[in-house]
């Protein structure tokens, strides 16, 4: 069965343009240096999930033609991942089951000390998001794809990214830890977050996506939470003869989930 993933937004937590900002990227007129917040979506025939729902989330769905929703999957409790998880309600409402929603375990307590409301409704009218907090602990099953768990670090906080069959999103990354490696043997494609060409405390650079990519060793490696450093031109040109592409807003790329 085809299961393609799609980027629903590939900027980082100010998106891009920056507002105020006058730069030259922020106000490039070249489409692919427009990025929303980083989300992706999964489809496997007619059942999707969302990786993250952030401060876009409804924008995002409408964009691309979203008309159901059946799992996500959190990365982290950061405002640019998590801040649009009310707007699940539009899917959760009308399904017969509630939503099942996988993250970190710290993720999920967040949830549900931001999102209170959720379970403590204080009267009857708007509705109410309708989900099951998962914790995303070993290998689990959504939408028909078996899913991995793979612990990174962002800085000092431990979160997650993920395997879906032959390949891996691994956004908000600035390092892999040692155990982490062999869950991520024989990909062929491999996101990362990078932020900018110099060094940062929790992101990857240009160099450190280098590093990581050699030593995984996917066929290729695509950039996500892409910055206003970056004309999506010049990483292209760059980057592509290390087999390392940028992504951008509405790419879609094929996956084997087996």
């Amino acid at each position: 069965m085809k299961t393609e993933l799609e980027f629903l937004g590939t900027g980082t937590s100010l998106g891009v343009p920056v507002p105020g900002c006058r730069c030259r990227v922020c106000r490039s007129p070249d489409p692919r240096d427009k990025r929303l917040r980083a989300s992706v979506l999964v489809t496997r025939g007619r059942r999707r999930l969302i990786i993250d729902t952030g401060p876009e989330f409804r924008l995002q769905c409408l964009r691309a033609g979203v008309n159901r929703l059946d799992a996500a999957l959190l990365t982290h409790h950061h405002a640019d991942h998590l801040n649009g998880l009310d707007d699940v309600r539009a899917y959760s409402c009308f399904r017969d089951r509630t939503l099942p929603v996988w993250g970190p375990a710290d993720a999920l307590r967040f949830i549900r000390e931001r999102f209170n409301y959720i379970w403590r409704p204080i009267q009857i009218g708007g509705g109410l998001p309708e989900i099951e907090l998962r914790p995303a602990e070993g290998r689990f099953r959504a939408i028909g794809l078996e899913i991995t768990p793979i612990p990174i670090m962002h800085g000092k906080m431990p979160i997650l990214g993920y395997r879906l069959g032959d390949l891996a999103y691994l956004t908000d990354i600035s390092s892999l830890p040692a155990e982490s490696r062999p869950l991520l043997a024989g990909l062929e494609t491999l996101v990362l977050s990078c932020v900018r060409c110099r060094s940062h405390p929790t992101h990857l650079s240009i160099a450190g996506v280098k590093r990581l990519a050699r030593e995984i060793r996917p066929r290729r490696t695509l950039l996500t939470h892409l910055t206003h450093h970056f004309f999506h031109r010049d990483l292209l040109l760059g980057l592509s003869r290390f087999d390392i592409f940028p992504a951008f807003d509405g790419m879609r790329v094929e996956m084997d989930c087996g």
